[in-house]
């Protein structure tokens, strides 16, 4: 007996369903990993991206990040966009 395909509402969106994310980064430029739910997030547009961003900017700066990379894919958006003022 084998075990259906997962219908689609249950899997996880791919990168090309949510080719929005950011690049978090320390202040010498760094690339910065985090955990739980700061790590990895993407995003379907950039107002998507930009809200998460808005929402939880405290929180990274917490975790280590001093700014911030907008990406579409691969390819560069805006940033760094510093955390602090």
């Amino acid at each position: 007996m084998s075990i259906p395909d997962v219908p689609s509402v249950f899997k996880q969106p791919s990168a090309a369903d949510r080719p929005w994310w950011w690049q978090l980064v320390d202040a010498s430029g760094a690339e910065v990993s985090v955990d739980g739910e700061l790590a990895g997030q993407r995003f379907a547009n950039q107002s998507d991206a930009e809200s998460w961003v808005g929402e939880v900017w405290q929180d990274l700066l917490d975790a280590g990040v001093a700014a911030v990379v907008l990406f579409e894919h691969d390819r560069q958006v805006y940033g760094p966009m510093k955390l602090t003022a």
